[in-house]
């Protein structure tokens, strides 16, 4: 069984930059940087047969390249800590692709509104006051906009340490 998910890779130099912001929170559990990714559609479990008409369905999806600006830290109660995508309706527009395309297998869409974000910490007894000061003190973060030219299928492998991601196949954007 593969657990899956479609995300789109950051570019090496955007993983650094946010990977400065991952400290001065307390009970943060820092992803890894190499892991950083912006979800479009989670998966879950699947047997290759099944991943292989997954791949078959995103191979099919044809939409235009595009930029996409991270901007601002904000966080999923305390839970998650994340930073947010500026709205950008080509990310829209390939969000709902992939979600058809896989919704059409029998996997169903997520009940709850899709929220681009890139997680940057797991949150574990982080106090309420400590979180609204690490987010007012990055607030502002903005990253200059980066192409997304492809889309990936990623099997990911959970271990002790955290999860391991590994690129499946990839979907070029026109």
């Amino acid at each position: 069984m593969l657990r899956l998910f479609v995300g789109i890779e950051l570019p090496p130099a955007l993983k650094l930059q946010l990977s400065l912001l991952a400290a001065g929170l307390p009970g943060a559990k820092w992803v890894d940087p190499g892991n950083y990714h912006l979800t479009l559609r989670f998966i879950g479990e699947t047997d290759e047969g099944e991943a292989a008409d997954i791949h078959d369905a995103l191979a099919k999806i044809r939409a235009p390249r595009f930029a996409l600006s991270l901007a601002t830290v904000g966080h999923f109660g305390l839970r998650q800590l994340w930073v947010g995508v500026e709205r950008s309706p080509a990310l829209a527009h390939l969000h709902e692709l992939v979600d058809k395309a896989v919704s059409r297998l029998g996997h169903e869409s997520e009940e709850r509104r899709y929220t681009p974000h890139v997680t940057l910490a797991r949150l574990r007894g982080t106090s309420p006051g400590k979180l609204q000061q690490y987010i007012g003190a990055h607030a502002l973060f903005r990253a200059d906009p980066f192409p997304v030219e492809h889309f990936d299928l990623i099997a990911s492998y959970l271990t002790k340490s955290g999860a391991i991601y590994e690129d499946q196949a990839n979907y070029a954007l026109r």
